[in-house]
């Protein structure tokens, strides 16, 4: 049976390729931020149950080692429950779209990247933190759960500059030009002069960087000496400056000064160089990107310490545009997880797979977005009728099984605890417009000039729901709204939405952003290329502007929940039930726990060298299961 699924997934693939915030512990943090999450653990049942605890994560205990065996002793810790760690075996993952970021300097938003795989950042998550506390399954990383990567530490010594220590012994992988050579801080000044135009013969910002607003605040970055740096910023909070400089994106990644001295540019994924855990060996556009382990890496498991990672010999990053075939490649055990999936998708999944293990994360609302600088939705009673035109408590109930919350969404997560505008707290009139009320719709429709309603359209993604927007449609027709649905694969929907080259609306996901709150804010700035609504309300750029200058964490929080409380009452958008996201991934591999950005997300494989250096492949089990290569 797995021979004949792997010949129909193997048709199946070919015919895809042809078609196609600051905190360590040496620094006092005054931040009131509390995050709360809404995981379970793995299950192995196709039956999910949401509930209000953090992950704690589940796996088989893995058998004796394959390859070389690493040397522990049990520690008394949490992680105990995982097993040992053993070398060994290749870690395959999927991406939706080719690779076309290999540069730093040339990052382009939306651009597909694995940079993160090759090159290191100098702040990452806390792998020995309990996921009880924090599951790293939120875009959002509170400066309480940072730690240092490359940095040793660092500190806020006044409240716009930020000095880093970087630790000594670090190294660039052993390729020409840099040849294995220490980094220092002077790779940190050159990486942030050449993308921002800072100095090192840079004058002027990268043309994809001259557009982000926060980064154009640092003003400066200075080595004070071989493992020190300072950056100094301006107009701009703590918060701010720990959201942009800790995010994950390329931008805080270092390229070799030696490569782009003897190229130009690192667009060629050939002059892939960097100082991370693992060395591209070859890439095949819209197939796959291959990687092996860097035999020479820097890094040791927080864990385990005595331990060198990466444990996995080697990194496979399929292309895969269709969702489906990459859930037939997880089936047939030639995929090792599969994130963000809808709850429908992962109980057939565990369901037709029963060995496959699944993880409940938090999710977000999808949306649907108008352009709110074309009629009719110029008009807030028109987009106040659509919501109210929308049964969200049935949905959550029905479509979703329970497992979604009825709750409308504002900007940041109802999980953002601090940061957000929870709906319990919302007026009773304002929770009136956004309650389901068809014979109010069409009322105010009417009032809009819309008694007969209108005929719309939305462009989507093949990736997306098209179940539950087919529902949408239905609730929009029995008031009057008909609404045509245009579906196109994931990389033109993404293209022309960010493009802003749709017709009226787009089927997305612009509320409950568990990314950092102030990129919240970005998604209504007359200004961002995010904001996809096309909102202009100087009222919304002012508040913006306001919170970038905070001078503590407080102030920023109070301006984020200010902002959600402006947003819910101009009603940009529409909202849908804030859903949970389920995982679904191997009982070989080990480690992984749905932390966001490992393998996957909405912003790319962010962590996915941090993360997937700690993972390891339990081949033994892997082969008594039937899989073994």
């Amino acid at each position: 049976m797995k021979r004949v699924l792997w010949i129909a997934l193997t048709i199946l693939m070919v015919t895809s390729l042809v078609l196609v915030s600051c905190s360590n512990s040496t620094k006092t943090n005054t931040s009131t931020t509390s995050i709360s999450t809404t995981p379970t653990t793995a299950i192995t049942s196709n039956t999910t149950t949401a509930t209000t605890t953090a992950i704690a994560p589940t796996s088989t205990t893995s058998t004796a080692p394959v390859t070389t065996a690493v040397t522990i002793t049990s520690t008394g810790n949490w992680w105990d429950i995982l097993g040992t760690p053993t070398y060994g075996g290749t870690l395959t993952i999927s991406l939706p779209n080719s690779i076309t970021g290999w540069d730093d300097y040339g990052n382009i938003g939306g651009g597909q990247s694995i940079m993160q795989a090759y090159q290191d950042a100098l702040v990452a998550d806390d792998w020995t933190l309990n996921p009880s506390v924090f599951a790293y399954n939120l875009a959002f990383r509170p400066s309480t759960f940072e730690v240092g990567d490359m940095a040793s530490d660092w500190e806020f010594t006044t409240p716009t500059t930020y000095v880093v220590h970087i630790r000594p012994g670090i190294r660039y992988q052993n390729i020409a030009p840099v040849n294995g050579r220490e980094f220092t801080s002077a790779d940190v000044v050159y990486h942030y002069d050449r993308i921002l135009g800072l100095g090192d013969g840079f004058t002027t910002p990268s043309p994809y960087f001259a557009t982000v607003t926060t980064w154009l605040a640092l003003k400066s970055v200075v080595a004070n000496d071989k493992y020190t740096v300072t950056f100094t910023w301006s107009g701009v909070s703590e918060e701010s400056i720990c959201e942009t400089s800790q995010g994950g994106g390329s931008d805080e990644y270092f390229e070799a000064q030696e490569a782009v001295n003897q190229w130009g540019n690192l667009q060629d994924w050939h002059h892939a160089i960097g100082t991370g855990p693992f060395i591209v060996t070859d890439y095949v556009d819209g197939a796959a990107a291959t990687l092996v382990r860097n035999p020479n890496y820097w890094a040791h498991d927080e864990r385990y310490p005595q331990n060198q990672i990466p444990y996995i010999s080697g990194l496979k990053v399929l292309i895969i545009p269709n969702t489906a075939t990459v859930q037939a490649a997880v089936r047939a055990g030639k995929i090792d997880a599969i994130d963000t999936l809808t709850l429908q998708q992962a109980q057939q999944m565990t369901k037709t797979n029963p060995d496959l293990l699944q993880i409940t994360y938090p999710g977000g609302p999808t949306t649907i977005d108008p352009k709110n600088d074309v009629k009719p939705f110029t008009d807030i009673r028109v987009r106040q009728a659509m919501q109210e035109a929308l049964n969200l408590p049935q949905i959550a109930s029905t479509f979703y099984e329970g497992t979604a919350s009825a709750y409308p969404s504002t900007m940041t997560s109802m999980y953002m605890t601090g940061w957000t505008y929870p709906y319990s707290q919302w007026p009773a009139s304002l929770q009136q417009a956004y309650a389901y009320n068809p014979t109010n719709a069409k009322a105010l429709l009417a009032a809009a000039g819309y008694p007969n309603g209108f005929t719309t359209d939305i462009v989507t993604a093949n990736s997306s729901d098209l179940d539950l927007l087919q529902i949408i449609q239905s609730e929009f027709a029995a008031v009057g709204i008909t609404m045509n649905i245009n579906v196109y694969d994931y990389a033109t929907w993404n293209t022309m939405v960010r493009a802003k080259k749709h017709d009226q609306l787009a089927y997305n996901n612009s509320a409950g952003f568990t990314f950092p709150p102030l990129m919240g804010f970005r998604r209504f700035q007359s200004t961002s290329g995010n904001n996809w609504c096309d909102v202009v309300d100087p009222s919304w750029d002012a508040l913006y502007t306001q919170a970038l200058a905070a001078t503590t964490v407080a102030q920023t929080q109070a301006l984020v929940v200010q902002g959600n409380q402006y947003e819910a009452a101009q009603q940009w958008l529409i909202t849908l039930p804030t859903t949970s996201n389920f995982s679904v991934y191997q009982p070989w591999l080990k480690g992984y726990n749905g932390q966001e950005f490992s393998i996957s997300g909405s912003s790319g494989v962010l962590w996915i060298g941090f993360y997937c250096a700690r993972f390891w492949i339990d081949e033994n089990l892997k082969q008594s299961l039937g899989y073994g290569s």
